[in-house]
């Protein structure tokens, strides 16, 4: 069992950052394959960014490459979202997932992702 807990949402002007956390439980965190996805009102939770077991390999969604980067740190069984440059358009509520079975890879749909958290909202004013 995987439990995530993200954190370090909140409210933002346009143009601010804002860095998300996901702390993870279980034994062999180094083994998953980390993800962060998003959902806005009336749209459906899209893929945002991911990152393989030994971080050889990072995927980020067209719309947040060059603002946002992923990034992890198994010695604290963590993953992380630097978003730079927020607009509008990116206020959702931000989740981060755990892909288990297939950790040196990617995977860009959710349903490859077994566990999740309960997820934190991002509001960008404009």
């Amino acid at each position: 069992q995987v439990q995530l807990v993200e954190s370090g949402g909140g409210l933002v002007q346009a143009g601010g950052s804002l860095r998300l956390s996901c702390a993870a439980s279980g034994r062999t965190f180094s083994r998953y394959a980390m993800g962060w996805f998003r959902q806005a009102p009336g749209k459906e939770r899209e893929f945002v960014a991911g990152v393989n077991w030994s971080a050889s390999n990072t995927e980020h969604a067209d719309s947040v490459k060059g603002r946002f980067s992923i990034s992890r740190d198994d010695a604290k069984k963590t993953v992380y979202l630097q978003m730079n440059n927020l607009k509008p358009e990116d206020t959702a509520v931000y989740y981060c997932a755990a892909d288990t079975q297939r950790g040196w890879d990617i995977a860009l749909s959710l349903g490859e992702y077994e566990y999740w958290g309960q997820g934190t909202q991002v509001t960008v004013d404009s």
